[in-house]
C-alpha cells in the first residue's frame, strides 16, 4: 500500500516581524478612525447567527411535526381547511406573553383562514402555582367545550393583565365563567398534556416563553417554517404566515 508523502519544506514567512507589527498598527488605526466598519461586521455576524439558529429550530420542528400539529389535547382555533398553522408556546404568568396577546388577537383577525394552536407551557408553575392552574383549566375547557369556549377563557386570562405572580384563583374562575362553563362542570386533570408540551418545547429548542412557530400544514420545508424564540411584531408574524403559503 502506498501513502501520499505530505512532508514539505518549511515555508519562509511572507513578512518580517517588524512588517507584521506595522500592518497590525495600520489596521488598528483604520478601525479606530472608521468604527462603522466594526458595526457592519458585528451586524453581519449577528445576522448569520440568527440564520443558523433559525435553521436549527426549523429542522427540529420538521423532526416533531406530529407532536406539534396533531396532539388532541392542544387547543386549536381556525378552519379545518387551513393551509398554514401558527403555534404559540406560552405561560399565562409571562409578562411578554401578555404583551403579545393583543398582537396575536389582531393577527388572528387579519388571517382568519389560518389555524392557531395554543401550547400551554407553564414554565413559571413552580414559582407561581396559578400559572399551572390556569394552564390546566384552559386545556380542560378545550376538551370539554371546544374552540370558542377556550378562546374566551384564554383571552379573559390575558385581559386581566395579571402576570408575574399576580394572577389569582378568582381570575381563573371569572375567566371560566366567561367561557360559559356550567357550574356543575368538573375540570379534567391535564397534567400529562402539560408534560408533553414541556418535552416538545425543549426538543424544538425553545428556552422560554413566548415561542412561536409558523408553518405550512402540507409539505413544510426549512425555507417555509419560521420560528420566533421570543416576542414578535404583528408585521413579522403576518409576513411569516404569508411566507408559509397563506
Amino acid at each position: 500500500m502506498c501513502f501520499l508523502n505530505t512532508a514539505t519544506a518549511a515555508t519562509p514567512p511572507v513578512f518580517t516581524p517588524e512588517q507584521e507589527a506595522r500592518i497590525g498598527q495600520i489596521a488598528t488605526d483604520y478601525l479606530v478612525a472608521h468604527p462603522e466598519v466594526l458595526v457592519t461586521v458585528s451586524q453581519k455576524l449577528q445576522a448569520q447567527q440568527r440564520e443558523r439558529q433559525q435553521q436549527v429550530l426549523a429542522l427540529n420542528v420538521m423532526n416533531h411535526l406530529q407532536e406539534i400539529v396533531a396532539d388532541p389535547d392542544t387547543p386549536v382555533v381556525g378552519p379545518s381547511s387551513a393551509s398554514v398553522a401558527v403555534i404559540e408556546f406560552f405561560d399565562y404568568q409571562c409578562v411578554h406573553c401578555s404583551r403579545l396577546a393583543p398582537t396575536l388577537e389582531k393577527v388572528m383577525g387579519e388571517r382568519a383562514g389560518a389555524k392557531f394552536l395554543f401550547k400551554e407551557w407553564p414554565i413559571f408553575g413552580e414559582r407561581w402555582p396559578a400559572s399551572e392552574q390556569a394552564a390546566e383549566r384552559g386545556l380542560a375547557i378545550w376538551k370539554a367545550a371546544g374552540a370558542d369556549a377556550y378562546l374566551k377563557y384564554h383571552n379573559g386570562i390575558f385581559h386581566t393583565g395579571h402576570t408575574e405572580g399576580a394572577l389569582s384563583s378568582g381570575d381563573i374562575e371569572n375567566a371560566t365563567i366567561a367561557a360559559r362553563m356550567p357550574s356543575s362542570w368538573k375540570p379534567e386533570v391535564m397534567s400529562a398534556a402539560l408534560a408533553r408540551n414541556d418535552d416538545l418545547a425543549q426538543a424544538i429548542g425553545l428556552t422560554g416563553t413566548p415561542g412561536l412557530i409558523v408553518m405550512p400544514l402540507k409539505n413544510p420545508s426549512l425555507s417555509t417554517i419560521s420560528v420566533f424564540p421570543g416576542t414578535v411584531s404583528a408585521g413579522q408574524l403576518l409576513a411569516a404566515i404569508d411566507k408559509a403559503g397563506y
